[in-house]
C-alpha cells in the first residue's frame, strides 16, 4: 500500500500507476472484490491496525466494508483479536513516531511480516496482487526495530482499540487505549452533559470543566448528527490545556485519527435512538475501566426507567434534504454506519 510514502516523494506517483495497472490486470482475471474481502482478510486488517495503533475510525470502516461485502464484522472482534496482538508502532499523536518514521522502517508490509512471523496474521489470503499475504511478504523485513518493535517487545501486551461495554453503552463503544495515560486506564468522575459538540467545545475553552470530569457529547451520532462528526475540536482542546491527563470524554459521534486520552467513542445505542446516553444527567458518575472493557453510568435501573419515560429527544435540525433522509436510514456506529 501507499499509506505510510510521504507525499513529496515520487514513489508514491509510481505506486499510483502501478495501482492503475494492477487494477486492470484484476479485471482482466476475473478477480472480483468479494475473493478478495475474506472474513481472514478482515481479520488481517483488524489485527494490523491494532499493532499500528491506528484510529477508532477503524471500527466504523472496516464493520462497514464487510457488510457490503456480505460478512458480519461485530465491533467485539477488535478485543478477541487484541487480546493477542499486540501494540507494535507508538505512532503520534500517542508516541514519538510518525508516519514518514513508519514509512522508513519498512512501512506497513515490515508491520505485516512482523505478524506473520509470529502466525498473527493469515498468510493464506488472496490480496489484490493476484497473490497471497504471504508471498507479498516474502522481502519485507524491519528497519527500525523501535519503530516497529518485535512482538516479544511490545509498547503494550495488547493492541492499541479496545471495545467496552456497559450499562451506558450496551451494544459497545471504542476507544484507543494505546493513547491513553496509564492513570486514565480506570478512571471515575461526573458526567458534564451537551447535547452537541459546539456546546462542548465552548465549556472546554471557557474553562468549564475541571480535573476529574468526565464530558458526555450526544447527539452527535449517525443519526443525531446527522451524519456523525469528529469531536476533534474537544479532544484537542482538552490536551491542548493538559486536561487530557484527568478529564475523560465520552460520545455517541467519532474522532479523528488524532485523538488521543480517554477519548471514548461510537457509544451505541445512540442519544437519538434513546440509547443510555441520552438519560445521563450532570452530575452523574460514570465509571471507565479499559482494561476490565467496562463504561458504566452509575445510576441504577429504576431511576433510568424513570427518566426514560420523560426523556424527549433533542433534535439537530439540517436543511439538508439527504442527511434527513440518512438519518431515518442509517444504523448504529458499531455497526458501521450503515444504511439499511
Amino acid at each position: 500500500g501507499n499509506g505510510t510514502i510521504p507525499a513529496v516523494y515520487a514513489e508514491r506517483d509510481r505506486l499510483a500507476k502501478d495501482a492503475g495497472v494492477a487494477i486492470m490486470k484484476l479485471v482482466e482475471k476475473g478477480l472480483r472484490p468479494r475473493d478478495i474481502l475474506t472474513r481472514k482478510a478482515f481479520e488481517n486488517a483488524v489485527a494490523l491496525d491494532l499493532a499500528l495503533g491506528g484510529s477508532t475510525n477503524t471500527a466504523l470502516h472496516l464493520p462497514a466494508i464487510a457488510w457490503a461485502a456480505g460478512l458480519d464484522l461485530p465491533v467485539e472482534i477488535f478485543n478477541e483479536i487484541g487480546a493477542r496482538v499486540p501494540h507494535l508502532c507508538s505512532l503520534s499523536p500517542a508516541g514519538p513516531y510518525h508516519i514518514q518514521d513508519l514509512y522508513k522502517a519498512g512501512g506497513v508490509q515490515a508491520v505485516l511480516k512482523r505478524l506473520l512471523d509470529a502466525g498473527l496474521v493469515d498468510g493464506s489470503c488472496r490480496t489484490v496482487t493476484g497473490t497471497t499475504q504471504a508471498e507479498n511478504l516474502a522481502g519485507a523485513r524491519v528497519r527500525d526495530e523501535e519503530v516497529i518493535r518485535p512482538v516479544d517487545r511490545p509498547y503494550h501486551a495488547q493492541g492499541g482499540l479496545a471495545c467496552l461495554k456497559g450499562n451506558l453503552a450496551p451494544d459497545g463503544s471504542i476507544v484507543k487505549q494505546a493513547a491513553v495515560l496509564p492513570e486514565m486506564m480506570v478512571h471515575s468522575g461526573p458526567a458534564r452533559v451537551f447535547d452537541n459538540e459546539a456546546d462542548a467545545f465552548a465549556a472546554i475553552k471557557a474553562r468549564k470543566i475541571k480535573d476529574g470530569d468526565v464530558v458526555v457529547i450526544r447527539y452527535e451520532g449517525p443519526k443525531g448528527g446527522p451524519g456523525m462528526r469528529e469531536m476533534l475540536s474537544p479532544t484537542s482542546a482538552l490536551a491542548g490545556m493538559g486536561l487530557d491527563r484527568t478529564v475523560a470524554l465520552i460520545t455517541d459521534g467519532r474522532f479523528s485519527g488524532a485523538s488521543r486520552g480517554a477519548a471514548i467513542g461510537h457509544v451505541s445505542p445512540e442519544a437519538a435512538e434513546g440509547g443510555p446516553i441520552a438519560l445521563v444527567k450532570e452530575g452523574d458518575i460514570i465509571s471507565i475501566d479499559i482494561p476490565a472493557k467496562k463504561l458504566e453510568l452509575k445510576v441504577d435501573s429504576a431511576e433510568l426507567e424513570r427518566r426514560r419515560a420523560a426523556w424527549k429527544p433533542y433534535v439537530q435540525t439540517v436543511d439538508s434534504l439527504f442527511l434527513n433522509r440518512y438519518r431515518k436510514s442509517v444504523t448504529s456506529g458499531v455497526r458501521g454506519a450503515v444504511l439499511e
